[in-house]
């Protein structure tokens, strides 16, 4: 029997316990630690949560199953946080996290952003690719991001276009280069402020660079020089880009690009040169001819866009055959004369790796189509552009004879195609031709419906982009025969817009073209500017469009914007081409 002293003390303080709690208490006293393990394992996640041990169990036991279980690093939870902040920061310009990508290009990011953007890169420690490109609100603020360039050492991939970079831009990037030494990619592009200041990058590009572009940033012949002199410690450079910097040929012979191509001879992985729109002149030419034999690797040479080159491609052709492995020549656009084809035409057949020649917008080339023909390497052609070239009746003959390999046809602004287009189609090799262009051309019915009957042959069920523009000669027939004819399954592209300045109604022809949609799952563009719809042809080519990704190109009226297609009313850079 208890003593009376026990007995108080459990009374003090409370009310008194009955004789079932006092029964219930020895039992659990009793209950051995086995005994608890199964609803100890069913509240384990619970009791883990919360932190409280189970029922009986020391207090000590739960600190060494914590301790068991691992604290957590504070690094991993800074790293956890910084990459939320990271997520946030993309989320309020509609991207996506990626740990080795980060593209923001088009975002309209402000000076802020970019301190902010910076600040980030530490979380960032696998970031490869970083694009910033198209934000003109950065420049003169590139210092903010290069200064944090060493928590993203490495980067294989920079492309900095189009922000309005100036010289300190240019020299604080220079600076930070050294932070990137894997870099591979760098593009500078459309940044015409940064002109005269090269001589910043000098010495301080990594040596694994392969590719470099400076299209369009108003570069200089002291640019040129600053260049010439990197070329030596950039062994593995494969692409060099300074299109459209006039001002980059200035003096040939006193330095500037002079020095530039007696450099290439270093660069002897180089295989993409592009010198499109840079005021090349046949002194140019000889320049760069003496470097070509140390250049084998060369597969793309783009020299197009230089009107001054007339009369003197002879300079080039001589030392052309040293590139045996060229597989690309743009000479589009140059102003050729009829000794520069004869010249390029002489070369060709040593030219044996050859794919793609593009002498288009050279008047003088539709008379030298036949030897031009000739001297190919037809079976391995796949572009041949000859739009706006003034193509004859028996150049456009001998046209057809390389035909049957192309993978792109263009005979764009050549009246001569109008009624004879059958030539050209009957040579066709069924589903071998991606790229049909024939805006322009003066096309008879007769010819769209000798197209309808190609197309349902199969010989264009290959066909990507068809261009058929600004050929408003044609009746509402020919258009209802193509659109009827079906085996267009893999058509992306298709441009049928009238003329600036034309109307015409589209309600006949149109029917055929709903009815054809649904066979044309790849479409993704429909261009018919100047065709008029009336209230009824909109509501059915929206509803026929309104669950596909296919950019609209018409003229809606200014009321009538509810299409759920992307509509735009813009005027194409073509369509300002010149009547031949």
């Amino acid at each position: 029997m208890e003593s009376a002293d026990g007995q108080r003390g459990r009374d003090v303080g409370g009310q008194r316990r009955s004789p079932l709690d006092v029964i219930m208490n020895q039992i659990r006293r009793k209950r051995s630690a086995s005994d608890r393990k199964p609803l100890g394992r069913f509240l384990s996640r619970a009791s883990d949560r919360t932190g409280i041990p189970e029922d009986g169990e020391p207090e000590g036991r739960e600190d060494r199953r914590a301790s068991s279980a691992g604290k957590p690093d504070p690094a991993d939870s800074e790293r956890d946080v910084g990459w939320g902040r990271v997520c946030v920061f993309l989320q309020r310009f509609g991207k996506k996290a990626d740990s080795r990508s980060l593209s923001l290009a088009h975002c309209d990011l402000t000076a802020t952003d970019l301190l902010e953007l910076a600040t980030l890169l530490q979380f960032l420690p696998q970031l490869e690719e970083l694009d910033v490109s198209w934000n003109d609100l950065i420049g003169r603020c590139l210092r903010a991001l290069t200064s944090h360039l060493q928590h993203v050492g490495g980067i294989k991939a920079l492309r900095l276009c189009s922000c309005r970079l100036n010289a300190d831009d240019i020299t604080a990037l220079g600076e930070a280069l050294s932070c990137v030494p894997l870099l591979e990619i760098l593009d500078l592009s459309w940044n015409g402020g940064s002109g005269g200041a090269l001589q910043g990058l000098l010495g301080k590009l990594p040596p694994p660079l392969r590719e470099l572009h400076l299209v369009s940033c108003q570069l200089t012949a002291a640019d040129a020089t600053a260049l010439g002199g990197m070329m030596s410690s950039l062994c593995r450079l494969c692409v060099l880009d300074v299109s459209c910097n006039p001002q980059l040929t200035q003096e040939v012979d006193s330095g500037g690009f002079g020095e530039l191509a007696a450099s290439l001879r270093h660069a002897s992985s180089l295989s993409t040169l592009r010198l499109q729109a840079c005021g090349l002149t046949a002194d140019c030419l000889d320049a760069l001819g003496g470097s070509l034999h140390c250049l084998p690797s060369v597969r793309e040479l783009d020299l197009s866009c230089n009107k001054s080159l007339c009369g003197g491609l002879s300079r080039l052709t001589l030392h052309l055959a040293h590139l045996t492995h060229l597989e690309s020549l743009d000479l589009h656009l140059c102003c050729l004369s009829h000794a520069d084809l004869e010249a390029l035409i002489q070369v060709l057949p040593s030219l044996t790796a050859l794919t793609e020649l593009d002498v288009s917008s050279n008047k003088e080339a539709g008379a030298a189509v036949q030897p031009l023909v000739s001297a190919l390497p037809l079976i391995q052609m796949r572009r041949l552009p000859l739009n706006s070239c003034s193509l004859n009746q028996e150049s456009f003959t001998a046209l057809a004879l390389a035909v049957p390999y192309l993978r792109s046809l263009d005979v764009s602004w050549c009246k001569v195609v109008g009624g004879r287009l059958a030539l050209l189609l009957d040579a066709l090799q069924p589903s071998v031709i991606l790229e049909l262009r024939l805006s322009s051309c003066d096309l008879t019915t007769d010819d769209l419906r000798h197209l309808a009957a190609v197309c349902r042959c199969g010989s264009l069920s290959s066909l990507r982009m068809l261009d058929l523009s600004y050929n408003g000669s044609v009746c509402d027939d020919g258009w209802s025969s193509l659109f009827s004819a079906g085996g267009l399954g893999s058509l992306e592209d298709v441009d049928l817009s009238l003329r600036p300045l034309t109307r015409a109604p589209c309600s006949s022809w149109l029917p055929a073209l709903l009815s054809a949609l649904p066979r044309l799952p790849a479409l993704t563009r429909l261009a018919v500017r100047r065709w008029t719809f009336s209230s009824q042809d909109k509501q059915q080519l929206n509803h026929r469009l309104r669950k596909r990704s296919v950019m609209l190109e018409w003229d809606p009226d200014s009321n009538d914007m509810t299409s759920s297609c992307k509509t735009t009313n813009q005027e194409r850079p073509e369509e300002s081409h010149p009547e031949e």
